[in-house]
């Protein structure tokens, strides 16, 4: 089965730009500083706003998860595998979802890239519809932009309905 993704939001660009390292920053007054204190200044600000893009993809997750009727936990009953990179420079990983009820069901499944410092990247929430009883099928979770580095994903939400 093929597993078709809903759209999200994720904060891994304003994350990628705390690993920048400036010597010039402007105030508030719109002047250039190179004072440590200027580029602590932009750190800051940028930590908040990858903070406020982090929160915004969290919330979008879980509120595209909440539209699931009648779902129950199953992330027993599914697999993630190794992240891969597609030919855009995305983060994929195969969702493997076993279906253990007696009738077909599909799946919603958060998937969260992270990086090796354990860093939230992007998350994404996939379905895997009509699964059906006794049975496996697989979806891919591709991440919303380019990722870079070691990275690794994880099953944050997995609900059967």
């Amino acid at each position: 089965m093929a597993g078709r993704r809903w759209a999200h939001n994720a904060a891994g660009a304003a994350l990628a730009a705390l690993t920048l390292t400036t010597t010039a920053c402007s105030d508030d007054s719109g002047t250039s500083s190179s004072t440590p204190s200027g580029a602590v200044s932009a750190a800051s600000s940028l930590a908040s706003e990858a903070s406020g893009v982090l929160s915004s993809a969290t919330a979008e997750a879980k509120r595209q998860l909440n539209e699931v009727k009648n779902g129950v936990d199953a992330r027993d009953e599914v697999k993630i595998g190794r992240v891969s990179t597609d030919s855009e420079g995305r983060a994929t990983a195969t969702v493997t979802a076993h279906n253990t009820a007696d009738a077909g069901k599909s799946f919603a499944v958060q998937v969260n890239f992270r990086d090796t410092g354990g860093n939230l990247l992007d998350t994404v929430v996939l379905t895997i519809e009509d699964v059906a009883a006794g049975k496996s099928a697989e979806g891919t979770a591709r991440s919303n932009r380019k990722l870079s580095g070691q990275l690794r994903a994880e099953i944050a939400v997995a609900l059967r309905y």
